[in-house]
């Protein structure tokens, strides 16, 4: 019969089911796989796969650094679900410099994309708050108006005050609709005498009469 030779004391022998040198019982640290770099990602940005694209823009949400990057590729991305996952990232990172970049996407003539920042917006209160007197003063009605739907739903506790100056001074009647719906949601007590007096701006507006007293009977009754 051939003799065995030992193994030398601590080295198992291969496929005896025991931990190997490099493994957790040698004492030593375990290998950390390190995942790609900032700049691997933002190179993925702009991969011809969708799913790749996907992937880097949700990898990025860890990166604040990245920013700038994924509000220019949010610009031009044409995947619906690639871009909900950019604007996703970017609620994360969240950033007055962020909220401005998509504020600028108000002006878009891509009703997607237009519609996807003022979504984004709404979940960024303090961030977009130093944007949004700039928008509400805004030369372009339509932009003042998108304005308006982000203050509808934003939770930041000026939103109903903002409103009231909309109210308050805003000449389009579209704009001044679009505030009053949204005071009928969010509105205090002390926005009451605006709206009675906005009533009396727009008194051949049947539908601004109707928003007002529904605005007004949901304030009086909470």
């Amino acid at each position: 019969m051939a003799l065995v030779k030992a193994n030398p004391p601590g080295i198992p022998a291969v496929g005896d089911g025991k931990p190997t040198p490099d493994g957790p019982a040698s004492g030593l640290p375990p290998l950390i796989e390190t995942g790609p770099s900032v700049e691997d990602l933002l190179a993925a940005l702009d991969a011809e796969e969708s799913t790749t694209r996907r992937s880097a823009a949700r990898a990025l949400a860890t990166h604040p650094e990245a920013a700038m990057a994924l509000c220019d590729r949010v610009e031009i991305e044409r995947s619906p679900s690639v871009r909900v996952v950019l604007f996703t990232t970017l609620i994360r990172l969240q950033s007055p410099e962020i909220a401005a970049r998509l504020a600028g996407l108000l002006r878009s003539e891509d009703v997607a994309l237009r519609n996807g920042a003022i979504e984004a917006l709404q979940e960024m209160p303090a961030a977009v708050a130093p944007s949004l007197r700039a928008l509400l003063a805004d030369p372009d009605s339509d932009v003042r108006l998108f304005a308006v739907n982000i203050l509808g739903a934003l939770c930041h506790e000026s939103a109903p005050e903002w409103l009231v100056e909309v109210i308050a001074s805003e000449p389009h009647v579209n704009v001044c609709a679009a505030a009053v719906d949204a005071l009928a949601e969010v509105g205090r007590p002390e926005a009451v005498p605006a709206l009675q007096a906005l009533r009396a701006r727009f008194p051949d507006e049947p539908f601004m009469t109707f928003a007002i007293d529904t605005a007004v009977r949901r304030i009086e009754g909470r």
